[in-house]
């Protein structure tokens, strides 16, 4: 026994003793629809929510649970043993999944505790007690008291049923973004029913995916920052037209992000997704390192989408935060993709490449690569290393010896670059 239900026990048998139980019942059935009626337009009158919400059921609801309410406080006066208001707890999980606001419903209470009272005290009154002060005092009470129950075990299932929605949805959004990312069997019915209720089968939509993680990686580890981050995506994404869908994977903050590529087959598409999504990022500050991948056109190609997001963010620096999987060089993508292998086939010179570069302070390298930017002209690769087109020669000179490579020949230039760029010091 709950301390409300005791109390609700207490103040019925109050009524008892006042004469009020069960001699109002008869008065109180005959006027259940006047009451009902009064309850409604009360509750219309004074909580916009009900009368202002688009959906259908929520008026039917509403007379509904206040009819339920009458015939309970009916039940008790005439009796009856105090119950475990199950339709108080079905009502509130109706409201949770329509998402009507539980003050809208608790301030519905409110306006039927005066209403409910007036009834009350109306059919105390019918019934002639002995002691009419007695009487109106305990209806007084059993009216405060029931509206008290009712609210406190309204707004408890309320929240409980909330959070068990928002867990419900997070799960089928995780499930829906695993399908997404890791790609599904056409076959697989259960998948492709999930993806078509969700919109990820409708045709026309261009898809990209954002990788993000902290500058500091190992705050990843914590929910809350990976949390923040999506919240700091979704906050600077807002307004625009853009769906999304995010998620924690292999400890980085992953979102689908999709859009209408055109209306219809006669319509131009718009313009580049990914292009779109940048600059918003742009803002999410120096904490975020952020990977985009290249627009793709139906929901098969996002595995493809998510590993372009998860090379792009490798390319993400403080000073480069948001990197498009679309503008990297085709060189960094084959060092990228060929680093590890290539370095297994080292060639006999690159040792003592590496080796000397290092004591010189990378100048031997960076030679390299202004001569490349020159195009090979070694006036032009002087100026733009501030030095005299002697030093250039020299450090020519000392990596023809120590590689037996020739700077200033394109096909060893670019053999000495690759080695450079794969096996930095």
């Amino acid at each position: 026994m709950t301390p409300s239900s005791a109390s609700l026990r207490a103040i019925l048998k109050q009524l008892a003793d006042a004469g009020v139980s069960p001699n109002a019942g008869l008065p109180l059935e005959n006027s259940i629809h006047q009451a009902g009626t009064a309850l409604r337009q009360a509750v219309l009158a004074e909580v916009p929510a009900f009368s202002s919400s688009g959906n259908p059921d929520i008026l039917p609801g509403l007379e509904r649970h206040g009819a339920d309410n009458i015939r309970e406080i009916l039940r008790l006066i005439a009796g009856g043993e105090v119950g475990d208001f199950e339709f108080i707890k079905t009502h509130a999980h109706h409201r949770a999944e329509q998402r009507f606001p539980l003050e809208a419903t608790l301030h519905a209470y409110r306006c039927g505790h005066r209403i409910l009272s007036l009834w009350l005290r109306e059919a105390a009154l019918a019934g002639q007690p002995p002691n009419l002060e007695q009487a109106i005092s305990a209806v007084a009470d059993f009216a405060i008291e029931y509206t008290n129950i009712i609210s406190s075990i309204a707004a408890a299932e309320y929240v409980a049923h909330t959070r068990l929605l928002a867990e419900s949805e997070g799960d089928r959004r995780t499930e829906l973004l695993n399908i997404l990312l890791s790609g599904y069997d056409e076959s697989d019915g259960r998948a492709a029913q999930l993806l078509r209720r969700a919109g990820y089968l409708e045709q026309r939509q261009a898809y990209c995916v954002v990788a993000a993680q902290s500058t500091n990686p190992t705050e990843m580890d914590s929910p809350a920052r990976a949390q923040r981050i999506v919240n700091s995506i979704f906050a600077t994404t807002t307004g625009a037209s853009m769906r999304m869908l995010a998620g924690i994977r292999d400890n980085l903050v992953t979102i689908v992000f999709s859009d209408k590529r055109r209306q219809s087959g006669w319509t131009a598409a718009q313009s580049n997704l990914a292009g779109r999504i940048h600059p918003l990022l742009e803002v999410l500050g120096t904490a975020v390192l952020v990977g985009i991948s290249a627009d793709h056109p139906s929901t098969s190609f996002l595995p493809k989408a998510l590993h372009e997001a998860q090379i792009a963010l490798d390319f993400a620096t403080v000073a480069r935060r948001v990197v498009q999987f679309a503008e990297l060089p085709v060189r960094d993508l084959l060092i990228h993709h060929g680093r590890d292998y290539v370095q297994t086939a080292a060639p006999g010179w690159i040792s003592s490449f590496t080796s000397a570069d290092a004591k010189a302070g990378g100048s031997l390298a960076q030679t390299l690569r202004a001569i490349a930017e020159a195009d090979l002209n070694m006036q032009k690769a002087a100026r733009i290393l501030g030095r005299h087109p002697n030093t250039v020669y020299t450090r020519i000179e000392k990596i023809r010896g120590l590689t037996g490579l020739d700077a200033q020949r394109y096909r060893d230039l670019s053999e000495l670059l690759l080695a450079a760029d794969c096996w930095p010091n």
